[in-house]
């Protein structure tokens, strides 16, 4: 029953438990976002209890002057004085669940190959790094990198952030990170083997669990070329026919190419322009000498070897 000699009336607040203010209730309908919540609050004088009602149905156990709502729908309340009178139902609110707003992360991924020149054989390193360039934090960050047959792995360097593993089987290197923070860096190093000559292609991709508006950067292919001679260390010229010149398996592949081999004191011992696997070391000692090798690469690049050569004449090549 309605107490007509007390007459109290009941309308609804919404208290946002988010920015901390109350509003009356309002024909418009109000938007939260998924997930979130309003609490809402029957604004009434002299009442003891209430009964809230959602979509023209009572809510079990909603008794309080503040309801908690969570779910769409058009919610009410009534107030019962200390006599057990009812006021009147309030005017409704309608609650809207707002569509979810996807989070961005935009994770750039950059692989390159260490600056040296590669024969094969000889070992180089890769560089990857990845950046969070936002706007959101990336969670559960993976990186992809598949060895290509020109290189063998041998040895993955522990990353600045993560964990890293190789499977032998697929030759595939997995790097993961569980959250990398808007505007955070990390770098993973792999250390490789050349194996077979020529340009060698290697792609490293990027991915996360929210939304990368700007696929372009989530992925980076390394070009290195391999130069397909084996420079060795030592040669024997004794005059028995075998290992008597410095020579360069290989070489012949290159005609553009300049030999300078130094002493240890720094000077130059010899020189030439379009070496062809010629240098006997006549007139030398035997020690240890030092050897400066420029060649022109398939792409048509001056590519620089450096290292040393020790000559040996008393041994005989059986």
């Amino acid at each position: 029953m309605f107490n007509r000699k007390t007459g109290f009336v009941t309308s609804l607040l919404l208290l946002s438990a988010t920015a901390g203010f109350a509003q009356s209730g309002s024909s418009q309908p109000v938007k939260i976002a998924q997930g979130s919540s309003l609490k809402l609050r029957a604004n009434s004088v002299g009442a003891t209890t209430y009964q809230w009602i959602k979509d023209d149905v009572a809510i079990a156990n909603a008794t309080q002057q503040e309801y908690l709502a969570t779910s769409a729908g058009k919610y009410n309340v009534v107030s019962f004085n200390a006599e057990g009178c009812a006021s009147d139902i309030s005017d409704p609110l309608e609650i809207v669940i707002g569509v979810p707003v996807a989070l961005t992360a935009d994770l750039v991924v950059r692989k390159t190959s260490e600056v040296k020149a590669v024969s094969i054989n000889d070992t180089f390193e890769y560089l990857i790094k990845i950046t969070n360039n936002g706007a959101a934090n990336a969670t559960q960050v993976k990186v992809h990198d598949a060895l290509p047959p020109e290189i063998s792995m041998e040895q993955l360097l522990a990353p600045s952030l993560g964990k890293a593993d190789y499977n032998n089987s697929t030759r595939v290197v997995l790097w993961e990170i569980d959250k990398l923070d808007n505007g955070q860096s990390a770098e993973l190093k792999i250390r490789t083997k050349a194996l077979q000559p020529g340009l060698v292609k290697n792609t490293a991709t990027v991915s996360a669990v929210e939304t990368d508006p700007n696929p372009n950067n989530n992925s980076s292919e390394d070009n290195k070329e391999i130069i397909g001679i084996i420079i060795p260390n030592v040669f024997t010229p004794n005059g028995d026919g075998k290992n008597d010149t410095f020579e360069i398996p290989g070489l012949d592949k290159y005609v553009e190419n300049e030999m300078t081999i130094i002493n240890r004191w720094g000077s130059t011992v010899y020189q030439k322009k379009g070496y062809k696997n010629d240098w006997d070391g006549s007139s030398l000692n035997e020690g240890t000498y030092f050897y400066l090798l420029k060649l022109k690469s398939a792409s048509n690049k001056w590519e620089v070897y450096k290292g040393y050569i020790t000559l040996i004449r008393g041994i005989n090549n059986k």
